[in-house]
């Protein structure tokens, strides 16, 4: 990824400049460190293996699949050591790297390897990259390629050409030989059922709007581990019966509603123009600053983000996301979806003014190299936009019980939004990071698009809801894993969590009563073993990561707390088979000691081999070091059950399937640091005369023509009518 555009200025009012003017310079220039490889820099990388003759490299898109080529290209971030040198104390920069997938077929023993290419943007050093397991990466681990579609695709229309009249009668609908009632097909993940194995269940479906809803309950096992097509073979075959009726998975609009066609719904507006900064890729907004990527495996992260110049952490990044599905049918039984393992970044497309983001909303384009020869653009595939709430952040009237008041003040909340999405075939994930005036980050992410189904049996009922007259809606458990480096005042903190007990004394001023309440109870967490939550017990309701060298005014010490806003629950047992390769999905929050060495929980190959994988989460926390005042790691694990019922056609709707965490300052801060927002408004009544308003306020009066042209007023009053 990188930053199509270069600079938006914007209007910066007073409370968005950093406090510390060379902290705020060597977090803007410091930001590069963490930008994506540009175009540019993708090409020489490439330029620089193809002249490698040890590596004998091919196109990707060589119809062979025993070839060697590169499959991925992307930043390699710097150790965090490195980093900070540079961003704190103002050290040269590190070097800039790629991490290289390239994939060997053309030899005796095929394999996967990574390589660590530099320095940037010239290269000359090519060196291996390992895994803290230092385990190798199986070939057949690797993701599927456009190339092995085009085989799948090939072996699929052999097999349905001798089923072309069954699927004529049952359906309507063919995969070959046809013209405007053509199938297509999903395949399903993992690919086996053991380690070293690569074979996968599709399923045929009606190619037309929406076709993921449109199962014909014709699925297919087939054996694609060898590298010669032809000796590709197909296990299994099902296929059900099929009803066929009009569409019903569209977008068009149907049904009656009182809502008037002709006018246009409430919009986001900038009456003076933004407020907020992005110059390449660092921003700026109301006191915050971070930098931002996209990684083409994984998604959007956020590096050094702080408020008026002070860190609050390092790195906030999505790791992982799954569905894991049941059913019983074979292809439904067997879809447990690693997202990693579809290049979950780089499935981000144009984001849709006025419906994805906001029409004012300042877009950015994204560049990723995966599975092409040439970086690919993404256009619009980034947003950044400031909105209100349309909630007050803060407000009070203070009531004079004679019908009056004796002031009323508010502060509107409004935030900035940093957001991408990920189609990963059917689902739509929409990931957004908010950042508020008071210091508070809240991370989201929002589920749409179709839901997996299969074809309806009776049995089905079990696993689902039937949404159609031949479609199950399949049960499956969303869960979406974040690294949160947090770095509260500094790298030496410690984790601590608050609970409440209840107490009964003597009443002081009643010795013959007594009272029950509850009392503070506070957990010291010193091992990291002692810091990992399994779902099923109990989580505690404050997190509190806070440095114990640092104390506020108050004379407590600063931190930062986490908030849950999620209904995750693990999806496999421990220990089972998948289940090894997502460890992290065993608790909502494990804490531990950060190692350059442990730097994602996951992996773009954990999808087609979870029984072996080449990260493995748990050894993370293994080790049980001391996490009392030293670097920690929170490792947050969020997510919902979902029951496809009726109103998931046609789509999945974003409210109630949102879920997330916030970062909410605990004692970071000697008051709230929204004090510093002009954009409040105080009125008091004048002391003769209700009818006469003192109001102060600190912005401009009227907010503009687009949103009203008249000022402010406010009366306060209340009467009987």
């Amino acid at each position: 990824m990188w930053q199509h555009l270069v600079v938006s200025m914007a209007l910066l009012s007073a409370t968005t400049a950093i406090c510390h003017p060379a902290e705020r310079e060597r977090a803007r220039q410091g930001a590069s460190i963490f930008a994506d490889l540009s175009p540019q820099e993708l090409k020489e990388v490439k330029n620089f293996l193809f002249l490698r003759p040890d590596l004998r490299l091919s196109s990707v898109k060589e119809e062979t699949l025993k070839k060697n080529s590169i499959f991925l290209i992307e930043l390699h971030v710097p150790k965090k050591s490195e980093a900070l040198r540079a961003l704190d104390k103002g050290h040269e920069k590190p070097v800039r790297q790629a991490r290289v997938v390239i994939q060997f077929g053309d030899q005796p023993h095929p394999n996967i390897t990574e390589y660590i290419v530099s320095p940037l943007p010239n290269p000359t050093c090519l060196k291996p990259r390992t895994f803290k397991s230092k385990q190798s990466i199986k070939f057949e681990s690797r993701p599927i390629s456009l190339v092995e579609y085009k085989h799948l695709t090939k072996i699929l229309k052999e097999v349905t050409e001798k089923a072309y009249r069954i699927l004529i009668e049952s359906s309507g609908f063919s995969f070959h030989n046809c013209t405007d009632r053509c199938l297509t097909f999903s395949d399903i993940a993992p690919r086996g059922l053991e380690s070293g194995e690569r074979r996968t269940w599709i399923m045929l479906q009606k190619f037309v709007e929406g076709y993921f809803i449109h199962p014909i309950g014709f699925e297919v096992f087939i054996n694609h581990k060898s590298l010669d097509s032809s000796e590709w073979f197909v296990e299994k075959v099902k296929l059900g019966e099929h009803n066929d009726e009009d569409l019903f998975s569209t977008y068009i609009p149907r049904g009656e509603r009182n809502t008037p066609n002709n006018i246009h719904g409430p919009k986001t507006v900038l009456p003076q123009g933004p407020r907020y900064r992005v110059e390449n890729n660092f921003v700026e907004y109301a006191g915050w600053s971070f930098a931002f990527r996209v990684r083409s495996s994984a998604g959007l992260q956020l590096f050094d983000i702080r408020f008026n110049g002070e860190r609050i952490a390092y790195e906030i990044s999505l790791q992982e996301a799954l569905a894991f599905y049941a059913g019983n049918s074979p292809a439904a039984m067997q879809t447990k979806y690693i997202d990693a393992g579809w290049g979950m970044g780089t499935v981000g497309y144009e984001l849709a003014p006025g419906i994805d983001c906001p029409e004012v909303a300042t877009f950015i384009d994204l560049y990723h190299f995966y599975d092409t020869n040439h970086p690919i653009r993404y256009k619009n595939a980034l947003c950044i936009f400031e909105m209100t709430t349309n909630t007050p952040l803060r407000r009070h009237y203070n009531n004079n019980f004679r019908g009056g008041y004796n002031f009323y003040a508010g502060l509107e909340n409004t935030a900035l939004v940093i957001r991408t999405t990920s189609t990963v075939y059917n689902y739509d994930y929409i990931w957004d990071f908010y950042f508020y005036q008071n210091g508070v980050v809240e991370s989201r992410v929002s589920a749409t698009g179709y839901i997996h189904s299969q074809f309806f049996t009776s049995e089905g009922v079990n696993y689902g809801n039937k949404v159609y007259s031949y479609v199950l809606g399949n049960l499956h458990t969303h869960l979406v894993n974040y690294k949160v480096d947090l770095d509260v005042a500094g790298r030496q903190n410690s984790f601590e969590s608050l609970a409440l007990k209840y107490e009964n004394i003597t009443n002081p001023w009643s010795p013959s009563h007594f009272i029950v309440q509850s009392k503070l109870h506070r957990t010291q967490h010193e091992k990291e073993r002692h810091a990992a939550f399994p779902f099923g017990k109990t989580l505690p309701r404050y997190l509190h990561f806070y440095n114990p060298n640092q104390k506020n005014r108050w004379g407590h010490y600063k931190g930062y707390r986490i908030q849950f806003n999620s209904h995750a629950y693990s999806v496999l047992p421990k220990g089972w088979k998948e289940e090894k390769g997502i460890t992290w999905s065993r608790y909502p929050l494990a804490v531990t000691r950060y190692r350059d060495s442990e730097m994602t929980s996951s992996s773009i190959y954990c999808q087609n081999d979870p029984w072996e994988p080449v990260v493995h989460f748990e050894d993370y926390i293994r080790n049980n070091e001391n996490i009392v005042n030293e670097d920690l790691v929170a490792w947050v694990t969020v997510g919902f059950l979902h029951i496809p019922h009726s109103e998931d056609i046609p789509n999945t709707a974003t409210p109630g399937n949102a879920v997330g965490f916030f970062l909410r300052p605990f004692n970071f801060f000697d008051e709230d640091p929204s004090v510093a927002s002009k954009s409040t408004v105080i009125v008091r009544p004048h002391k003769d005369s209700f009818t006469k308003l003192n109001t102060q306020r600190w912005t401009p009066e009227v907010v503009g023509h687009c949103v009203s042209d008249k000022p402010f007023y406010y009366n306060g009053t209340y009467y009987e009518v």
